[in-house]
């Protein structure tokens, strides 16, 4: 069951991503992969924010896996690797999205560091990708099945603190 006195704790150095709930219990551990181009706030800079953020929306609960998205919106497909060979370029976003909005102003949130208008989620990724290695555009990307069980257990407000 969802709760929001769960926190998220997202590691850059260490591509990890740790859910803990109120009591500093860790509930789930797992690679993840943030940005090729580093740590970094600026629209356009296709970096991973840091800072405190927290969960705006959860998108895609009753899509089955490997449904791909684009701008928050199911296209109808499911991502196979015959697809990715027709669409080499297309930055995959499957099967469930967390859209995060900064807590910070002026660190994440509003003008030119703003991370929802920056299109920062945690979403999942083809299962292929190597996790563990930076290589997303800024995003924060999992293995489908790992999505999948950190959407159910957390809920809209989910305080999300990415740090390096």
């Amino acid at each position: 069951m969802p709760n929001d006195a769960h926190i998220i704790a997202i590691d850059i150095p260490t591509q990890t991503l740790t859910l803990q709930d109120s009591r500093g219990e860790i509930l789930m551990q797992t690679l993840v992969s943030t940005a090729k181009n580093g740590a970094g706030e600026s629209k356009g800079s296709e970096c991973t924010p840091r800072g405190r953020h927290l969960i705006r929306a959860k998108i895609g609960a009753a899509a089955p896996a490997n449904t791909v998205f684009v701008s928050r919106r199911p296209t109808g497909e499911i991502y196979s690797r015959a697809l990715r060979a027709l669409y080499p370029q297309r930055d995959w976003i499957l099967t469930r999205i967390l859209w995060l909005s900064g807590l910070e102003p002026g660190k994440n949130r509003l003008g030119a560091v703003d991370t929802m208008q920056r299109y920062i989620y945690i979403h999942g990724a083809p299962d292929e990708d190597t996790m563990g290695v930076p290589s997303s555009h800024g995003c924060v990307k999992m293995r489908n099945a790992d999505v999948v069980a950190l959407f159910d257990l957390v809920s809209p407000g989910t305080v999300v603190v990415i740090s390096g």
